[in-house]
């Protein structure tokens, strides 16, 4: 289980932003994270960015998972980055996956986004990954 001495519950929000129809991976991770004892909030399809962040803020979330098939993700977490700066919200993880060429990944992780699984990720690693950044960046 995912918690800490004071019995906190990681938090993450799964979403799919724009409007990509396909959510069959982001129902499997929000599974899978649930599995592994963290609270999942999953938003659905279609989402904007300022409905995915202003969720992200109501829900207190550790993490918000993008899972982007789009081929937008140079529009959406650059969007998703500004937004939680703009609402203080600077302590939270912003990570995902999806098709995203390697190239962009590597831009986007210097804009500021954690790790990205391409497809052919384990769930497994996934969840390290989350678990290992909240608590060393969320004081867990």
């Amino acid at each position: 289980m995912t918690t800490n001495p004071f019995n906190r519950t990681i938090r993450v929000l799964v979403a799919k932003v724009g409007l990509d129809g396909h959510d069959r991976g982001a129902r499997i991770i929000a599974t899978s994270l649930r599995d592994a004892g963290m609270e999942v909030i999953y938003t659905g399809l279609r989402q904007t960015a300022e409905m995915v962040v202003n969720t992200a803020l109501q829900e207190d979330v550790d993490a918000i998972g993008i899972c982007i098939l789009s081929g937008a993700h140079m529009t959406v977490f650059p969007k998703i980055l500004k937004l939680i700066k703009e609402k203080g919200m600077d302590d939270v993880l912003v990570t995902g996956g999806g098709i995203i060429p390697e190239d962009d990944m590597n831009a986007l992780k210097q804009m500021g986004v954690g790790e990205l699984f391409p497809p052919g990720t384990t769930t497994q690693d996934i969840v390290k990954y989350i678990t290992g950044w909240v608590h060393e960046h969320r004081n867990f």
